[in-house]
């Protein structure tokens, strides 16, 4: 299985002009599920399909900004059950509809469909301690599914935290929040160990908006499974950046994304 994370970054940018190098990654990507971020979808415009092509089944999540920017799941096998979540945890985060997705994707490998969630919590740099408390609600939402269900779990998207921040200890198991733990693995760290990969790069992309342009490059969009009793319960086989260069000269988005292909579960 082939899965990608990807943030858009929405009509910004001359999407018009970003659209056929978006695609193009995507045509040679060719994922099985997708988690997008910064995605428009209104009564008149759906992005994901423009950018996908047909042979997916597309879920967007209700919670969106005024110019229809949001989080949606793309699969090209059926998808079930789909839970909404709204991650707005205080004042802070009400400028930015920070939520989750938590999609049952009828995949071919067993017959308890894959749990993919699309985390995407609050942007803004200086709200960690929300991030965190998004996390923590994401999380416990997923595990008690899986205590009935016993499902495989991938949470992806773009977190907008480093690896070594609270809310990203708190995914891979290495600190606990609010009273709590899970442990899930990184895709990117499994296949290159502290490797930097970063997704969120000024030096490296040019249309980064010009507020971000003296800031740091890093690592900010993830691919994580969640681990049972005894390490990850699907395999990662490989994990690659993704729009890291342009076509034809054109950047496809702000954000580079990741690529990760799976085995199936023990």
């Amino acid at each position: 299985m082939r899965m990608v994370t990807q943030n858009l970054l929405g009509h910004h940018r001359d999407w018009p002009r970003r659209l056929p190098a978006a695609a193009d990654w995507f045509r040679r990507l060719d994922p099985d599920v997708v988690t997008l971020q910064e995605a428009i979808a209104t009564d008149d415009h759906d992005q994901v399909t423009e950018v996908l092509g047909d042979g997916f089944h597309v879920t967007h999540h209700p919670l969106r900004g005024p110019d229809g920017s949001g989080i949606s799941i793309a699969s090209r096998w059926p998808i079930g059950v789909v839970r909404e979540l709204d991650l707005q945890v205080g004042p802070r985060t009400a400028d930015f509809p920070a939520s989750a997705q938590i999609a049952d994707i009828h995949w071919p490998y067993t017959e308890t469909p894959l749990l993919l969630v699309n985390h995407k919590p609050s942007w803004a740099t200086d709200l960690e301690y929300e991030r965190g408390r998004q996390a923590v609600l994401t999380a416990g939402f997923v595990e008690e599914l899986v205590e009935r269900t016993g499902q495989h779990v991938i949470v992806a998207g773009d977190m907008d935290a480093v690896p070594e921040a609270d809310s990203i200890r708190f995914w891979r198991g290495v600190q606990a929040l609010d009273g709590t733990s899970v442990s899930y693995r990184d895709a990117w760290e499994l296949t290159h160990g502290d490797e930097p990969g970063p997704t969120f790069a000024p030096s490296l992309v040019p249309i980064v908006d010009e507020h971000w342009q003296t800031d740091l490059d890093r690592r900010i969009d993830y691919i994580f499974v969640r681990c049972g009793r005894a390490g990850p319960t699907l395999r990662v086989t490989n994990c690659a950046r993704t729009f890291d260069t342009p076509v034809d000269g054109v950047w496809p988005s702000d954000h580079c994304g990741l690529v990760a292909d799976f085995a199936p579960g023990r």
